[in-house]
């Protein structure tokens, strides 16, 4: 698996396990390089129009996507790197991120999830759910414990 892929779409949070995913991406990426496109969702609830303005959770998301762009920079010298960033607005982020994923014709998504529970039973959450049931590629996982937090109004897994 190690230099396997050419195209990457990365989900962040805006948090601390942001820092999981980005660990691992100079392994992932093919020796010569490749693209790396990181994707903030703000999740925009039923009862408000899909384009929103949600300046506060626009604000987090430019962030995330400001860190997560300058430390992949850091950590992956190639030239041959490029890094794409992605901020998008759904009524959920599984769904938003397996379009990127078809978009993009990436060869996987990497992503962070934590077991939580859901009426009493261990979950990952409707977001990886989705993922891993729909995405047209493959899917890399890194489970965190569950005391790490995402943000709010961010891609909840």
């Amino acid at each position: 698996m190690q230099g396997a892929f050419q195209r990457l779409v990365v989900p962040v949070f805006g948090s601390e396990t942001d820092e999981r995913v980005l660990d691992v991406l100079p392994v992932l990426l093919c020796k010569n390089g490749g693209t790396v496109t990181f994707l903030f969702v703000v999740e925009v609830p039923q009862s408000m129009p899909l384009d929103a303005e949600l300046p506060a959770e626009i604000d987090e998301g430019e962030r995330a996507l400001r860190n997560a762009e300058r430390l992949a920079r850091r950590s992956m010298p190639s030239r041959s790197t490029h890094v794409a960033t992605e901020l998008l607005q759904a009524r959920a982020a599984g769904p938003a991120i397996v379009d990127e994923a078809i978009e993009r014709a990436a060869d996987a998504i990497v992503m962070t999830a934590s077991i939580h529970r859901k009426h009493g039973r261990p979950t990952l959450g409707e977001t990886t759910n989705h993922v891993l049931l729909h995405a047209p590629c493959e899917v890399l996982v890194i489970r965190t414990l569950a005391g790490v937090q995402h943000s709010a109004g961010a891609l909840a897994s």
